[in-house]
């Protein structure tokens, strides 16, 4: 699974985990958000996130 970074505000959208907040069931996939999808920190778009390698 992947995680994706916020490029305004650092928070993580991690696949594996989803964002229960927002009714994303965990195993999501990025791809498969939709496209009005926002961050759950700032509620920046979708696009201002990059895929991160994390440890």
């Amino acid at each position: 699974m992947s995680r994706y970074r916020c490029m305004d505000c650092g928070w993580i959208y991690d696949e594996e985990k989803g964002d229960e907040n927002r009714g994303i069931t965990p195993g999501t996939k990025w791809e498969d958000l939709p496209e009005d999808y926002k961050c759950a920190e700032c509620s920046n778009r979708k696009k201002s996130h990059k895929w991160v390698k994390l440890d």
